[in-house]
């Protein structure tokens, strides 16, 4: 019962991902991003450990779909994982194992691609690309934020959601944003509200981290 997408953004140079589901703590297993190099995705009867070994396998230079036939070939339990890639050059990749249940889809687009299963319509993924792909003026955490939002709208999940998370990777080793609501009746607005809370600090708290002689005081 997961809905999801992750996204190259090519104005920045950004991965992010955003994620929700029935289940708490969704930000600490699903989405896997690192700067410059991509995203993964790992969600139904999910393995976390396919994150890291996937942005490894990225880091050497495997492309999407590569990397997802990688990942793949390399569980036993492949049937039950569904899995998204985005490369450094924005491409994409996606699988669904036998043992997914349905409804399970996935939506491509320019450097994103959206996925879900046990969804409440088919229809989910595209609406979520949908919403990501209308705003593209916007920063890359709000681009996704809409997505999944959009999601939401369209259906989500089969079931009431739990968790939700949203992840960024840009230039340092460390996530630029990285907000988690690990357990709320109503999770998608209370990352919303975290976001819309966070983004004015976002470039404060790097600068901390690069900068801290000239980081802003808040």
């Amino acid at each position: 019962m997961t809905f999801s997408l992750i996204a190259r953004c090519p104005r920045t140079g950004q991965f992010g991902a955003a994620v929700t589901t029935s289940s708490i703590a969704v930000g600490s297993r699903v989405p896997f991003a690192a700067a410059g190099v991509g995203a993964v995705l790992t969600q139904h009867r999910t393995d976390p450990g396919l994150g890291p070994k996937g942005l490894a396998l990225l880091r050497r230079g495997l492309g999407a779909a590569a990397v997802v036939e990688a990942l793949v070939a390399g569980t036993p339990h492949h049937a039950w994982r569904q899995l998204a890639v985005v490369d450094a050059a924005g491409r994409t990749a996606h699988f669904h194992g036998a043992a997914v249940k349905p409804e399970r889809a996935a939506a491509h687009g320019p450097g994103v691609v959206a996925l879900g299963n046990i969804l409440a319509a088919e229809r989910v993924p595209a609406a979520m690309l949908a919403g990501f792909l209308a705003a593209p003026d916007e920063p890359l955490a709000e681009r996704l934020l809409r997505g999944l939002e959009a999601g939401e709208a369209a259906g989500g999940e089969h079931g009431a959601v739990t968790s939700a998370s949203l992840l960024v990777a840009w230039r340092e080793p460390f996530p630029y944003v990285d907000l988690r609501i690990d357990q709320s009746a109503a999770p998608l607005p209370a990352l919303r509200a975290l976001w819309e809370a966070y983004a004015p600090l976002a470039e404060g708290f790097l600068q901390r981290a690069t900068d801290p002689g000239e980081a802003p005081v808040f």
